[in-house]
């Protein structure tokens, strides 16, 4: 058996996956609230992603017991959200709570970056323009505002790789995460050294590199006896959420495309070189495969928009409800529109003061209206990106859907008439830990290559063509013309 860890936003998640690509087990872990002193700001308690991670590890290898399983865990992977900056004094120990992904204060950190590397430098330094999701502005954040916690930094990780640290004892982080920090080489797939120096942060503060699929670790005699786990498992780099979800649903090859609708929303394509956006509007990072990279969309409020209707306006309905009640709104919703702009946005517009709206509310708008609207409106944020994706030359040959957007039958639809293009679903869909059971699989030799092991693994299991593509169309270009409208509102 395999063993995945996905170290999520909401919670921990472990699974358990055979040399077939079966899930024999999975357990999960909540974490404890975000926590926001201020608006935008987003931390959590990297102890607190350990204590889940031990529950969750101990839980799934039981359920595995209880149904008779007693196969051993050959590899570990792992995974989790990417960019959260994860800050250690020289024994391990964390100095603070860490930003995570989503945390929004850092534009001042990103307009400094900007004005003293240069935005087409650091294009070329890190394939990406600085922005407050990534690691580095987070931790000139901290420099700037908490000097003195500052001072007795030591080392520097994100989420999975500081759970990684309390398993096995050791330092490391895979190359895909790694390009989420703004601190790599991303064409080159090594830490940037002029990066490090411009920005005063020393290279002895990052872990050692590792592709996906390599065995960096393994697991300490501390770390068995806080999980179950026998000590010296093998332990692989695996890969951010985005590089693990994408090994999950074999999205390896250039022409294949993942459109995952999470907390956030992410469009992923795989690429056999860098491809760079020379506007910055698509992150061009390291995949979880050696010598393979991959572009990708994001958009901040995919899943979270109909988390936040629901929750503020509906909170006694399911979601099940909610989307049987939009499936009688007819495409476009009678021209009701949803920016979903609740976090600021990436792709393609990389403002992190951007607002979300309702636009055409009419007397004759109805709560299905709202509820369509906020699926459409999130459809509409991802096509974004295969906007630019034809704009680059990328190619779309096709599409598999992730996420809650490929479990609701009318949001997979909604999906390919937005994109104007058929899309998959698999027969299992198990996100991000998945793909990084399957990287640990090939770290050990169970498959020879890692897309050997999702040829093995991965199967489609439904073709959704678009049917409304037409009208879908038209609506797409209204929403289009909404955020530069939000914008001169703004300022």
């Amino acid at each position: 058996m395999f063993l995945g860890i996905d170290v999520g936003t909401g919670g921990t998640r472990a699974i358990l996956v055979d040399r077939g690509g079966t899930v024999l087990a999975s357990h999960s872990v909540d974490h404890a609230p975000i926590r926001s002193e201020r608006v935008g700001w987003a931390e959590q308690s990297p102890e607190d992603w350990w204590r889940a991670a031990r529950e969750a590890i101990a839980g799934v290898l039981r359920e595995a017991k209880t149904a008779g399983r007693l196969d051993p865990v050959e590899a570990v992977g792992l995974t989790g959200q990417m960019h959260g900056c994860v800050l250690l004094d020289a024994c391990g120990e964390v100095l603070r709570p860490a930003l995570i992904w989503c945390d929004q204060r850092t534009q001042p950190q990103c307009d400094w970056l900007t004005e003293t590397i240069g935005y087409q430098r650091l294009i070329e330094l890190t394939a990406n323009p600085a922005l407050p999701n990534f690691t580095l502005t987070k931790l000139l954040w901290v420099r700037e505002h908490e000097p003195e916690i500052f001072a007795r930094v030591t080392h520097v990780l994100c989420p999975k790789d500081f759970v990684r640290l309390r398993l096995t004892g050791e330092y490391a982080m895979d190359l895909q995460e790694a390009s989420g920090t703004l601190l790599l080489d991303v064409v080159h797939r090594r830490w940037s050294t002029e990066m490090a120096e411009r920005t005063g942060i020393p290279l002895g503060w990052l872990p050692r590199l590792f592709e996906g699929p390599e065995i960096c670790a393994r697991i300490s005699s501390t770390g068995a006896t806080a999980t179950g786990l026998a000590a010296g498992t093998p332990v692989a780099a695996g890969a951010g959420d985005q590089g693990a979800g994408a090994v999950g649903m074999g999205i390896l090859a250039p022409g294949s495309v993942s459109a995952t609708i999470g907390t956030s929303g992410v469009v992923f394509a795989a690429t056999a070189k860098p491809t760079l956006d020379p506007k910055g509007r698509l992150h061009t990072f390291c995949h979880a495969a050696p010598g393979v990279w991959h572009v990708m969309g994001v958009t901040n409020g995919a899943g979270l928009s109909l988390r936040y209707l629901r929750d503020t306006f509906f909170p006694s309905r399911s979601y099940d409800e909610m989307t049987s009640s939009a499936a009688g709104i007819p495409p476009g919703s009678d021209g009701l529109l949803w920016a979903p702009y609740l976090f600021g946005e990436r792709t393609p517009h990389l403002d992190p003061e951007a607002r979300a709206a309702f636009v055409g509310i009419t007397a004759s708008t109805t709560a299905a209206h709202y509820v369509r609207s906020v699926l459409e409106g999130v459809a509409f944020s991802l096509q974004d990106s295969f906007t630019l994706f034809a704009e680059l030359g990328i190619p779309v040959e096709t599409i598999r859907l992730g996420g809650g957007g490929a479990r609701s039958p009318l949001w997979r639809q909604i999906q390919a008439d937005a994109y104007g293009h058929a899309v998959q679903i698999l027969e299992a869909e198990e996100g991000g830990a998945f793909g990084a059971a399957l990287l640990a699989g090939a770290g050990v030799g169970a498959w020879p290559s890692v897309e050997e092991a999702c040829q093995a693994a991965v199967r489609p299991a439904e073709t959704i063509e678009p049917r409304h593509a037409a009208v879908v169309a038209r609506a797409y270009a209204r929403y289009r013309k909404v955020y530069p409208a939000l914008r001169q509102i703004s300022g």
